[in-house]
Formats: structure tokens, sequence, C-alpha cells
């Protein structure tokens, strides 16, 4: 994985000097509020319902067992001992101090970590493929190429104060596991027909209150213009982006009206004059970031086998282990969605455990997925059966990955004030509805994802089923959505009608589940067969 240069920790440790300033400042009334505000949210601390929330960014995904460590740490010393995983493959930690800020601030430095432009209108923390690296079907492994768009965009004078925040997603599979074509640019490296990698650039996707899927843009840019063009997206946007209506300030709306055409067009000609310009990185710089990602030391000829007479052991390693590109290992996913949980929370101590487990069997590597689980992606087979009991007794075995279970949710309005309604009491309640290993067999794969409000922080418009919190005269309410699906075959939920209260939507949840149970044909999932049958039969059922 990537480690800091001199230029890196510099850049960190002048802003943790800066930002403790400017805390001072405000703590001792020379700064108001409303001066204050931009300042904190260059830094990723925002001001929730009932304290500040700092959000810190973890690259692609990727960290250490010293930096997970750490982690757990700050929930012990600075939160209340927890700490949230996002979907945007970062931290979060609900209950900090204003005047703590600068202290934790430093505490990431020491690890080579930072809350930098994890908010406010600027390029946001870069995510990809949480199997990188170990994945068997990968084209290369992405994350050279993420941090290369990460040092890029990290104070980026021109794209600090963009239109509206910007996020960028990166995969190099067939299978898309970072949900890139909902992504304001989505990039997947690919191989040309002569063998060369390079990029295809996906614009204009995104969720929120209008949400797109992005279209293709060019198919293939080389390694040495990945930069430019990337650049040149960006700068139409910033020129012709709506800055005088936040709604309609998303590139997904500047694509919408220009039409891809358009926008392709004014991409390519800006592209052709910064040819020009020479802003290119050199490509020995690309070099050189790739040599932090090179494979680590695998045991060569290690067992390939697993004894799975455990079979509660057999049910974790067939839905929550997957093929890895090395003979001999796995890649393990960590789900934190027990039954009854808050999606994505994990208490310090079993961050720190999973820092461990990591150090000890997984080559001191951790991934941040965006469905707000933990992999360990380089695991000895023959070390599964131990990395599943140490799991197991610190209550992170639960078997539920891709089920109706591995619930994604915001933190709603239980924390977050831009909430209409409760995410986490609701996923508490489908989580114990659907928690039988039994019910989630006999389901398969069905992705469920919530959201407190139209922002969309949980995805809703991307699950199998999701469910959007809106106010209704005051009071908390739920609308249905099905059909969505984040892959390589991305579609939009559509709403199924009116909405429900708490109960009304679980209840509504499992007609929805029965009408695919009635009408699946073979190995069909709950997506397939609503493609199949379409919206009527599930309304029907549902509103009767």
């Amino acid at each position: 994985m990537y480690k800091y240069d001199q230029y890196d920790q510099q850049m960190v440790d002048t802003r943790v000097a800066e930002f403790r300033d400017q805390v001072r400042r405000r703590l001792g009334g020379q700064l108001t509020e409303e001066q204050f505000r931009p300042l904190r949210l260059q830094n990723g601390l925002y001001l929730q319902l009932h304290a500040y929330m700092l959000r810190v960014a973890v690259p692609y995904g990727t960290l250490n067992s010293a930096q997970m460590t750490a982690l757990g740490d700050i929930a012990d010393k600075y939160d209340r001992g927890y700490g949230h995983f996002t979907t945007r493959q970062n931290i979060q930690y609900n209950w900090i101090k204003l005047e703590e800020t600068p202290d934790i601030l430093a505490d990431l430095a020491a690890i080579e970590m930072h809350a930098i432009q994890t908010s406010g209108n600027c390029i946001r923390n870069i995510s990809s493929d949480q199997f990188a690296g170990a994945a068997a079907d990968e084209v290369v492994d992405p994350r050279p190429y993420a941090e290369l768009l990460r040092q890029w965009s990290s104070f980026h004078p021109e794209f600090l104060v963009l239109p509206r925040k910007f996020k960028f997603a990166v995969i190099a599979s067939e299978t898309d596991r970072a949900a890139m074509k909902l992504h304001d640019i989505g990039i997947k490296m690919v191989k040309n027909a002569a063998g060369e990698v390079g990029a295809q650039f996906y614009v204009g996707g995104g969720m929120g209150r209008t949400p797109m899927i992005a279209p293709m843009i060019r198919e293939f840019v080389p390694l040495d213009q990945l930069i430019t063009y990337a650049e040149a997206c960006l700068r139409v946007y910033n020129r012709y982006g709506r800055r005088d209506n936040k709604y309609k300030a998303r590139i997904k709306i500047l694509v919408h009206e220009l039409g891809k055409e358009e926008y392709t067009r004014q991409v390519e000609e800006e592209f052709a004059h910064l040819l020009g310009q020479d802003i290119e990185p050199p490509i020995a710089e690309l070099e050189r970031i790739k040599t932090h990602f090179t494979d680590p030391a695998f045991e060569v000829g290690a067992p390939d086998d697993l004894d799975l007479t455990d079979p509660d052991f057999r049910l974790w390693v067939e839905r929550n282990c997957h093929t890895h590109k090395q003979p001999g290992y796995s890649v393990a996913t960590v789900s934190l969605k027990p039954v009854g949980g808050i999606p994505g929370d994990a208490s310090a101590d079993q961050i720190r455990l999973m820092a461990q487990l990591a150090k000890d069997y997984s080559l001191d590597e951790l991934r941040v997925t965006h469905a707000q689980n933990i992999v360990f992606p380089h695991v000895r087979k023959a070390d599964l059966y131990t990395v599943w009991k140490a799991l197991d007794e610190a209550e992170l075995s639960t078997a539920n990955l891709d089920t109706v279970g591995d619930i994604i949710a915001c933190p709603g309005l239980d924390y977050c004030s831009l909430a209409n309604a409760r995410s986490i009491p609701l996923a508490q309640k489908i989580s114990q509805a659907f928690g039988s290993a039994e019910k989630q067999s006999e389901l398969g794969e069905l992705k469920l994802k919530i959201s407190g409000c139209i922002n969309a922080c949980g995805h809703h418009h991307a699950g199998h089923i999701g469910v959007l919190g809106v106010d209704r005269k005051g009071v908390e309410n739920y609308q249905l959505l099905l059909g969505g699906s984040e892959g390589a075959d991305t579609s939009l939920g559509q709403i199924t009608g009116r909405g429900f209260d708490e109960d009304g939507v679980v209840e509504a949840i499992e007609t929805a589940t029965q009408v695919y149970l009635s009408n699946k044909q073979g190995e069909e999932r709950f997506l397939d067969t609503y493609r199949r049958i379409g919206m009527a039969p599930f309304k029907e059922a549902i509103y009767g």
C-alpha cells in the first residue's frame, strides 16, 4: 500500500497546525460559526444534531494494521468507543468535541491519515474495488491509478470550490464492486486490442435527488493522458455547472442537459487544448506509485483445501469468502451487520481485533467496502478457520454477505441534521425479521439499502430493495423502491407507491420477498425475477 513521502507528510502536518489555530480562534470568539464553517468542513468536521462528527479519509479503502489500531484508539479516546464505516470507504466518529479535533488530526497524521476533502464542494475520497490486488478477475490493480488521482486532486487549486461535491471510483474488473457507474466520474481500467492498459471513462452518474447512471464518454484513454482527460472532464463541469441551484449543481445534471454527445465534444476540445499544456505527471511518477502496490509475499504452494466439517464455518466461507488470484489464499469479508446491529458500526475493541487479525493473517492489509464491511484481502486458506473463530468470539462472524441481512444504511435522523427519518432502527428491525440463516438462504442474493433522506447516503436507488425516509407532514414515512442494482448491470430502483410507517415498510418488504419466491424460476435472484415480471405483481400484493 502507498506510503507517504516527505511532501505528503508535510502537507498533512501543515494542515493540522493550520486547523489547530482556526479552532483556537473559534473557541476564543475571534471566528463566528459562519466564518468557521467552511474551515471545519475543509477538514471533514460536520456539526450534526447532537455533536460534531469527524469523517476520516481512507483512500480507496486500504488500511494497514497500525492505521486500523489507531482508528480503534481514536474511538476510545475521543468518541464513545465506536466508529462508523461509511459508503465512501471512510470512517466517521459521531461524538466529537471541537476542542479535541486538532489532536485527533495530529494522531491521524502520525499514521499517514487525514480528514482533508472528506467534505465540501471538492473532489472527495476516491473509492475503488475492495478486492483490488487480490481479485482473480482484475485486469490490473486499480489502486495505483486511484492514488495518482488522489495526489492530483488533493489541494488542486482549480477544483477546491466546485459547483458541488465530486466523487470518483476506479475499478479494473468486469465485476463492478464499487458502484462505478453511480459516481460523478467512474473509471474502468481496461486493455485495448494491442494489450495496452488504459482507462474507460464514465461521466455523469450519481444518486441523490435526481439519480442517473453515468454513460461511457470515452472507450480508451492512454495511461500517459489519464490525468489530462480527468482534468478536461472537471474543467467543463467547473465552467458550466450550476452554482445558482445546489439541487442542479452536480455533473450528472450538466451531462443530462447538454446531452452526452455535446458534453463529450466539449471535453474532447478541452482535452486537446490541455495536451498542449503539458500538465500530465511524468509516467515515472505512476511507475513510482506502482512500486507501493506490488504483490505481498504470498506463500508459494500454500494448501488449497479447507476442512468444512463445522457447518457454521462452512456457511461463513460460502457467503463471506471469495476466490483469490493466488492459490492457497482467500479474500475474507467481515460483516459489520450482526442481527439487530447498527450497519457499519464497530466498537473500538472490534476495530483493534480486526487490525491484529490483519497483521497476523492478512499480510498486514485491510479494506473498507462501500457496503460498510471490512475485508481481509490475503488470508491463507489454512488460517481461515482460526480467523473465523476469533471473529466469532468478537461477534463479527455473521455470514450474511450480499443477503437481505447485509443492509447498507446511513446514520439517518439519529445523527444527521439533513435526515427526514431514522435509518438505524428500521435497519435493526429488518435485520431481526430476516436474520435467520434459513431465511437468508431461501432468499439468496438480495441487496437492501436504506437512506434517511433524498441525499441517498444509503444508496437506496441501487438496492434490489431500497427504502427512502421522507417527512410526511412532520411524521417519518418510508417509500419502498424495487429493482435497483449497483453492479455492471446498473439500474435505478422504482418507487412502488405510497409510503409506509416503520412497521408497515417491514411488512411490505416481507410481501415483496414472498412475491419473489412465488414467481422465481430456477436460480433467479430477486433482481432477476423483478426484471422478468415487472413491478405490477409486487405492487398488487403490497397495496392490494
